[in-house]
């Protein structure tokens, strides 16, 4: 059996467990609001978003060394095995929020499960070198992307209306048997890399590697590994670092918004669940437009004769352009309308950008390097995230988030000054 245009749908179960994985994660960002109070009766609004922080860092901490833990284990074990494991690791680490007693217990599984679903990054971007040419790897990287805003689309207003009929308990019971019902047409479809996988056709084989221009190292004709240095190689080229750099300033903006969102329109505008519902899926939408843009544009300039080297900066540019002055605005937004419009407009400027950075690994190195500096750079980023978030309570003490928002601006600036700065020419990277 032959299947055409097998890597469109690979890519599709990526974005699929991308939807799954943020459905994962916010279940906790909508129902703590009302089930922290269920659970610590005795304590104000206050020390409930100071108990939710706690959660979050530990999350987040967990996520960071899992994505540089997962990056080699994608290395190593390949797309296929290491989807595998990182979601059926997920999937049951939500179930088992159902049994959590208090913060201890809370921060156990949000430790696995940020672990886990961290792997979900460094998997898609090892899927996208593997499965596609350079110029489709940012549209392909932006559906991807775009899985992540679908998923915060859905989870506010999915998890709201459960919430009428169902105790915050059976919500993740059923969150987490999603992910495991993933895992079937997972195994059926991707069951090899495109070199040997048996359903490929002949076509599509040729018209992926022939595409993939750093996995012929040495120009004999014949598609290699490309340059896969160690971890200290890697390290030495500064081109790894702009990578690294890049990601961790501008990871932090979105991780702002996915942790804090329902906790700011309940502590800004007083809202109830039912107000989540309307308002909080908004944001998502422009990051879900954000990342088709993004993809889009690099592929109409690539496909148009612009190097990578001009269309990765061209389009993370524009992103971080976008986010700038929509991040100051947010200071002062005025209703409830416009607070959730803006914050669609700086997240379709982070999704422009990030999928042109996550595709940079892939720009760069060989296949069984990808993994390893995307994670490196993503374990950065939710470092650089936890630090962010861990000082959202105490700098929004008095209900005032300016000083966050221009700490989110200043990052979008370093995001974009240490790709011109560090990445003079992405190209593919060949031994000092």
């Amino acid at each position: 059996m032959k299947l055409k245009n097998l890597r469109w749908w690979v890519i599709g179960l990526v974005a699929l467990a991308t939807i799954i994985n943020y459905i994962d994660r916010q279940t906790l960002s909508v129902l703590w609001p009302f089930m922290g109070k269920e659970i610590y009766p005795d304590k104000s609004a206050a020390e409930l978003k100071e108990v939710y922080g706690i959660i979050s860092i530990v999350f987040l901490f967990s996520y960071a060394f899992g994505q540089a833990i997962f990056g080699k284990i994608f290395d190593w074990i390949g797309t296929r095995l290491g989807f595998v494991l990182s979601i059926g690791v997920w999937s049951i680490a939500t179930a088992l929020h159902a049994f959590a007693q208090g913060i201890l217990t809370f921060s156990l599984f949000r430790s696995i499960l940020g672990i886990s679903e961290a792997g979900n990054w460094p998997g898609a971007a090892k899927a996208n070198a593997e499965w596609f040419p350079t110029k489709e790897r940012a549209l392909a990287q932006g559906i991807f992307n775009s899985g992540a805003a679908i998923g915060g689309i859905v989870s506010i207003p999915l998890i709201a209306y459960l919430a009428i009929f169902f105790s915050w308990k059976a919500i993740f019971v059923i969150v987490g048997l999603t992910g495991l019902l993933w895992l079937i047409p997972w195994l059926i479809l991707v069951k090899a890399p495109p070199q040997k996988h048996p359903w490929i056709t002949a076509e599509e084989r040729e018209y992926i590697l022939s595409g993939q221009k750093n996995q012929d190292l040495d120009r004999d004709g014949e598609f290699d590994d490309g340059y896969t240095p160690t971890t200290g190689q890697m390290l030495s080229h500064k081109q790894s670092w702009g990578v690294i750099i890049a990601t961790a300033a501008i990871d932090p903006i979105w991780w702002l918004f996915i942790v804090w969102i329902p906790t700011y329109l309940v502590d800004v505008y007083n809202m109830d669940v039912k107000g989540l519902a309307i308002y909080g899926w908004v944001p998502y939408v422009g990051a879900m437009l954000g990342a088709w843009f993004g993809g889009l544009l690099a592929q109409n300039r690539l496909k148009s004769g612009w190097s990578v080297d001009k269309t990765r900066k061209l389009v993370i540019s524009l992103g971080c352009l976008i986010m700038l002055p929509t991040l100051l605005m947010l200071s002062n937004p005025g209703s409830p309308v416009a607070a959730v419009l803006i914050m669609a407009t700086i997240l379709f400027g982070f999704q422009t950008a990030i999928g042109n950075v996550q595709t940079l690994p892939s720009d760069l190195l060989g296949g069984k390097s990808v993994g390893s500096l995307a994670g490196f750079a993503g374990m950065a980023a939710k470092l650089a995230a936890g630090a962010l978030i861990y000082s959202v309570p105490s700098l929004t003490s008095d209900g005032n988030y300016t000083v966050v928002f221009i700490i989110g601006a200043a990052l979008a600036i370093i995001a974009m000054a240490s790709i011109w700065l560090l990445c003079p020419k992405i190209e593919p990277l060949k031994p000092h």
